[in-house]
């Protein structure tokens, strides 16, 4: 039995959703022994993931954002305070987790995309892999100053792997093997779906749109957007969105296969969230994004969608008087050139730790 300790970033459910979708494919090999390091959407993970090969450790494994009070931009002084302080004992974090990899024996570190992972597995020779579309020291480009991101940029040099994920323009001098993945998602199921649009949509004559803001999104002004008075349109949205019309429905708390809402949707309206994308390609729902000029990470896989005609993009001003019709729908669906055969790349990601675990 080879063990695996895989760290997932704390920040939202985006990068628990996506190593879900990896892990379900690690776990068809029986060999495998997965030890799973996260803290906020820890029940989460916990409800989805249900095996005896598989147990979990609450800690904090990175930053992440931090927003500004009604705004989907990032508060950068409050990030640097919680920068600075998350840093303020790294020396002590990564003793900790030096213990916990020799304790248990850990033969491969995955970092989805925790620089403390990576740091610790250095420190004993064990082999990490960091696995996403960005690294916390590029995301914070342009909202710290460079010389407060050393810790995090040397600690991710350290990387023995990196799978890089669609989207990615990581400016880092990475000293590592990088292989190359597209978008993937956790599996959709088609009579899921089916059930989820006759509940939301009986009579059939409506569109449904899936408004997407994130699980760390509050937003006091959100009831009262004109988009909730678009004509024959239902609403789904996430379980903390608190939105009371007719037409909203929220995904219930202790519902856990939220792709499933994504793939029974005629439009997903989101942040550039990677997951949430993942899935609406992997359905091949139309996307609609909301534009932060300001986040690195969401322009470098706007970039990327734009360049292959995967989306439209609307900035938040914009977005405040936008309203959703027949038209739109129309626009977004004639300008999606996707292939609608698109493949999840969860197993070929999967497969990609397999062969560096063996080897």
């Amino acid at each position: 039995m080879k063990t695996i300790a895989y760290y997932i970033s704390d920040y939202g459910y985006g990068h628990a959703s996506r190593s879900i979708a990896v892990i379900r494919e690690l776990l068809i090999d029986p060999k495998v022994r997965i030890i799973i390091c996260h803290s906020f959407a820890l029940s989460f993970i916990k409800s989805s993931v249900q095996s005896d090969r598989v147990t979990y450790r609450n800690i904090r494994t990175d930053v992440g954002y931090f927003l500004e009070r009604n705004s989907i931009y990032p508060d950068r002084g409050l990030l640097l305070k919680e920068y600075k302080s998350y840093l303020s004992n790294w020396g002590e974090k990564v003793r900790v987790e030096i213990s916990f990899l020799i304790t248990s024996y850990v033969e491969l570190v995955i970092s989805d995309i925790s620089p403390l992972a990576i740091e610790a597995a250095n420190s004993l020779d064990i082999p990490s892999i960091g696995i996403s579309n960005f690294t916390w020291y590029t995301a914070y480009q342009g909202l710290i100053e460079e010389h407060e991101l050393r810790t995090f940029k040397e600690a991710y040099e350290k990387m023995d792997y990196y799978f890089s994920l669609a989207g990615s323009q990581d400016s880092l001098s990475l000293n590592n093997i990088t292989q190359e993945y597209g978008f993937f998602s956790r599996d959709i199921e088609e009579n899921e779906v089916n059930q989820i649009k006759k509940h939301i949509n009986p009579t059939g004559t409506n569109h449904i749109v899936f408004l997407g803001l994130g699980m760390k999104i509050h937003l006091d002004l959100l009831d009262s957007l004109p988009i909730w008075d678009s004509l024959n349109t239902s609403f789904i949205v996430s379980s903390n969105v608190n939105v009371n019309r007719e037409n909203v429905y929220q995904i219930p708390f202790d519902y856990n296969e939220t792709q499933n809402y994504i793939a029974a949707s005629n439009l997903v309206i989101s942040k550039p969230g990677w997951g949430v994308i993942g899935e609406a390609l992997c359905s091949n729902t139309p996307l609609l994004l909301l534009n932060r000029s300001s986040m690195r990470e969401d322009q470098n896989t706007i970039k990327y969608l734009k360049k292959r005609h995967l989306c439209k993009t609307i900035d938040w001003d914009v977005f405040k008087s936008f309203k959703v019709d027949s038209d739109s729908l129309k626009l977004f669906e004639s300008t999606d050139a996707r292939d609608s055969n698109f493949k999840s790349e969860a197993r070929r990601a999967a497969e990609g730790i397999l062969a560096i675990m063996h080897s």
